[in-house]
């Protein structure tokens, strides 16, 4: 099983080459327009709390914060909550970007409007618990927002092998839209499956595997 310290030095180690892969940074603006789209349809229209876990560099912690929302990111790697402070504070955005376990987030009791992960799930050694750590965050009627897929191995190479006993994580390759809706139900009111292989835009090139959103609302 993989540990706290490896998961960390990997991602660490590759954020500052993180933003190149164009779902990554969002810098073209098809690609940002995208995705800009895709969270506006499934966020509440006024100010909401988002909390972004495993936020990464920001780049997806921009959009909601740039349209108006206030927005609370998580990511166990310092150097990738570096650069989201960098990126928020570069385009005169304000986010509070917190280095921790995103499958626990440190922001104590704090209750949430929305709660947003993106290919996340396979890297979790317990994701039956994040999600219930996640629903439990959520303020009644709040959304949850799961960007997942399955990976194919050809597509989604890495240069530097993950942390050492990743195979062995439950999702280590991704999971499929159908487990995932099965996972998540038991702690929601209802769900939706949203397909997104079809849409090149976001990933800034086609894709063939599966990618989808689960987008789910919290209970009383």
């Amino acid at each position: 099983m993989t540990d706290t310290t490896a998961i960390t030095a990997y991602w660490d180690a590759a954020a500052a080459r993180f933003d190149e892969e164009p779902d990554h940074g969002l810098w073209a603006p098809g690609t940002h327009a995208a995705w800009a789209g895709r969270l506006a349809s499934w966020l509440p229209p006024g100010p909401a709390d988002v909390l972004d876990a495993g936020c990464g560099t920001g780049s997806l912690s921009r959009l909601p914060a740039g349209a108006g929302h206030r927005v609370t990111g998580v990511d166990l790697s310092p150097r990738m909550v570096e650069r989201a402070r960098a990126k928020l504070a570069a385009a005169g955005l304000r986010a509070d970007f917190l280095v921790g376990d995103a499958a626990d987030p440190p922001t104590g009791g704090r209750r949430f409007d929305v709660l947003l992960a993106r290919h996340l799930m396979w890297t979790l050694p317990d994701p039956q618990s994040a999600l219930r750590e996640w629903t439990a965050r959520l303020r009644p009627g709040g959304t949850l927002v799961l960007v997942e897929g399955r990976w194919r191995e050809s597509g989604d190479q890495r240069a530097t092998p993950y942390a050492a006993g990743a195979k062995a994580l439950p999702w280590a390759g991704g999971i499929g839209a159908d487990d995932l809706a099965a996972a998540v139900r038991p702690f929601v009111t209802g769900l939706r499956v949203e397909p997104l292989s079809g849409e090149a835009a976001l990933w800034g090139r086609p894709v063939d595997d599966e990618r989808y959103a689960v987008v789910a609302t919290a209970g009383p």
